[in-house]
C-alpha cells in the first residue's frame, strides 16, 4: 500500500507510532517481516578516448539483498502502549561493479593521452578493475504511546542506528611491451566502515470521524563513520578519489531529519484510502566532503494508497510514491548517485485466524535518468558525460500475530 503513515496496526511501530494508542484491544502484538530487494545502478559514460562506438562505455552495478529481516512488537495496556522494532532502516545494500568504474578508466587513458601526445589506441594498454561497496544501517527502536482521549494519541521514543559497510576493489593498468611497458596505475582498496547514532522520534495521531491523521518527526541523527582500512594503495593522482578511505579517517554520514504527515479516510467499512507526505532535510545533514551543500533542496516524497476488504479473510491493496530530490552535478558521483523516481506497489493480507494474518507485497521503482556533463572529467582535461540510471524491485512477506 506504501502510504502507511496513518496506520492503526502493528506496522505503525515504524510508520505511525502514535496510532498504536488506538490498537483494538489490550495485549501483545507481533510482526515478523522479511524482504528481498534487487537493484541495478548503471552508468552510461561517454568519453573521447573510449574506443567503443560513439566513445560510449556501459558500467553495470548489481545490488542485491536476498533477505532483509525486521521485527515489530507492541504491548497495549489501557491508555499506554510500549513498542519496539528491529530493522534495516537505511543504506543501499551491497553493489558490485564487475568492470570497475569510468572515473578510474578515464584517468588511466588520460595519462596515456598526455604521454603519447594525443595518440591513444586500445592495443597500447591493458586495464583490469572491479569495485564492490556495501552500506547497511541497522536500527533498534523503543518508544511509548499514550491515548490522551478518544481522539488523540501521542508518542515519544528513539532509535539506535548502527552503520556497517565498506569498499573493496582494484585497478591495474599497464602499457603493453610494444609501447614501452610499465605500470600506469595500481590502485587497491579494502576498507571497512562503522558508526552509530541516536534518532529521537515524536508522533501524534488524531481521529475525526472517518478521518485519521498521523504525523511523525524524526530528528537529525549525527552519525560519523570511521575507516578500518586493511589495504590502500594509489598514486598521487587519485588522492581526491580515494584519499578519504585512509585508516582512522572519520567521515560524516548523518541521517537527515524527517517529517511525515498522513491522512486516511474510510469511504466504507471495507474501503479505505490514504495520502501522505515526507520531507527529508538533507541539506542540513552532514555528508562526506560537505556534498550536502550541493543539493538544491531537501527530498520530498508524495504517497498514496488504497485498501479493499474483498472478504472477511482477504484484503487487497495498492499504492504509489513519487520521490523528488534536489540533485545537482556536483552532488552526483560514480560511487554515490541518486535519481528522482516513482514507485508502484501491490499487496494482500490474508486473515488466517482471529489472531494471525499473512501479508505479501511487491513493489517496483522507475527512475528518471540523470545526465552529468563535465569539461574536465576526472582531471583529464577532456570532456565526459555520465548518464546515471537505476532499477529497483522488492518483495515482502510478513506474519502478524496478536496474543
Amino acid at each position: 500500500m506504501l502510504a502507511r503513515g496513518a496506520s492503526i496496526d502493528i506496522d505503525g511501530v515504524y510508520s505511525n507510532p502514535a496510532g498504536l494508542a488506538f490498537l483494538p484491544g489490550d495485549g501483545l502484538y507481533l510482526s515478523l517481516n522479511g524482504q528481498s530487494a534487487y537493484q541495478t545502478r548503471n552508468i552510461d559514460m561517454t568519453f573521447p578516448l573510449f574506443p567503443e562506438d560513439g566513445h560510449r562505455r556501459y558500467y553495470k552495478g548489481k545490488a542485491s539483498a536476498p533477505f532483509i529481516p525486521s521485527f515489530q512488537g507492541a504491548y497495549k495496556k489501557g491508555d499506554w502502549t510500549v513498542s519496539g522494532s528491529f530493522a534495516v532502516g537505511g543504506g543501499g545494500g551491497k553493489a558490485s561493479f564487475d568492470d570497475g568504474l569510468g572515473m578510474f578508466d578515464s584517468m588511466v587513458m588520460g595519462q596515456i593521452y598526455q604521454a603519447a601526445s594525443g595518440k591513444v589506441t586500445p592495443n597500447m594498454y591493458t586495464i583490469n578493475s572491479a569495485m564492490d561497496g556495501s552500506q547497511f544501517i541497522y536500527g533498534v527502536q523503543l518508544g511509548l504511546s499514550y491515548k490522551v482521549n478518544d481522539w488523540l494519541g501521542v508518542f515519544a521514543g528513539g532509535r539506535m542506528n548502527y552503520f556497517t559497510g565498506g569498499y573493496k576493489g582494484f585497478l591495474n593498468a599497464h602499457l603493453k611491451e610494444a609501447y614501452g611497458g610499465g605500470e600506469l596505475m595500481n590502485l587497491e582498496l579494502d576498507c571497512d566502515q562503522t558508526g552509530w547514532g541516536l534518532t529521537p522520534v515524536l508522533g501524534v495521531d488524531a481521529k475525526f470521524g472517518k478521518f485519521n491523521i498521523g504525523a511523525k518527526y524524526e530528528f537529525k541523527t549525527n552519525l560519523n563513520i570511521e575507516n578500518k582500512t586493511n589495504n590502500l594503495k594509489y598514486p598521487d593522482s587519485a588522492e581526491s578519489l580515494v584519499g578519504s578511505y585512509k585508516d582512522g579517517v572519520n567521515t560524516p554520514n548523518d541521517i537527515p531529519s524527517m517529517l511525515s504527515v498522513a491522512v486516511a479516510y474510510e469511504f466504507l467499512p471495507v474501503l479505505r484510502a490514504s495520502v501522505e507526505y515526507h520531507f527529508y532535510d538533507d541539506k542540513k545533514a552532514g555528508m562526506a566532503g560537505d556534498k550536502q551543500k550541493y543539493l538544491t533542496k531537501g527530498a520530498n516524497e508524495y504517497l498514496m494508497g488504497i485498501e479493499w476488504d474483498v472478504t472477511r479473510q482477504l484484503t487487497l491493496s495498492c499504492g504509489g510514491q513519487i520521490t523528488d530530490y534536489g540533485l545537482s552535478d556536483d552532488f552526483q558521483s560514480d560511487t554515490s548517485f541518486s535519481c528522482d523516481s516513482y514507485t508502484l506497489g501491490v499487496g494482500a493480507k490474508v486473515k488466517l485466524s482471529e489472531r494471525a494474518a499473512l501479508n505479501v507485497g511487491y513493489m517496483w521503482t522507475t527512475y528518471e535518468d540523470y545526465t552529468k556533463t563535465s569539461k574536465n572529467y576526472s582531471g583529464t582535461g577532456l570532456p565526459g558525460t555520465n548518464v546515471y540510471s537505476r532499477t529497483n524491485k522488492v518483495f515482502g512477506l510478513s506474519i502478524d500475530y496478536r496474543f
